[in-house]
């Protein structure tokens, strides 16, 4: 990995990279992050119980929205052409936990490991907005990327 900070110039100003000469290419990256709520709130989850409606189905939709305005929310973030978005959910009712698991794919110059990590946090969020009435003890956390395919750097995965 290179210790060059590439979003600042010389004298230390933030810049937009330029990837204006880098050739498109496939790629894809994995984000997830976890709910934890009490097991009885993620029951009703899982039962379409919650009041304000279809809580997996209404988070699954703002992630696919949080990816496409990435650029809107992250400063320096290029706008890309995203193919793809396919949010998740692994449920773990034992401990009230709830995994939202984000891929994102591009054919296009720069990655989208930031497209995959909003869309979990926006999910995520969308969890809590939903369910608030119901648990205010959820939290939100380990948002982190799995992997990215693709790309100068080629393919990486978390190590376990």
């Amino acid at each position: 990995m290179s210790d060059k900070l590439t979003h600042f110039d010389e004298q230390g100003n933030a810049i937009m990279v330029d990837v204006g000469g880098k050739p498109a290419t496939k790629r894809e990256a994995v984000a997830a992050g976890i709910v934890s709520m009490q097991p009885e709130t993620l029951k009703r989850i899982l039962d379409d119980q919650i009041e304000k409606g279809d809580t997996l189905n209404v988070a699954r939709l703002a992630g696919i929205m949080a990816a496409k305005k990435t650029p809107e929310l992250i400063p320096l973030c290029h706008p890309l052409p995203i193919s793809s978005v396919r949010i998740d959910f692994h449920s773990d009712t034992s401990l009230g936990q709830l995994e939202i698991r984000a891929t994102v794919g591009v054919t296009g110059v720069t990655g989208v490991e930031m497209e995959a990590m909003t869309a979990v946090s926006v999910a995520s969020l969308t969890i809590y907005d939903m369910c608030k009435a119901v648990d205010r003890t959820m939290v939100i956390g380990e948002i982190r990327l799995l992997e990215k395919r693709g790309g100068k750097s080629g393919d990486w995965t978390r190590p376990e």
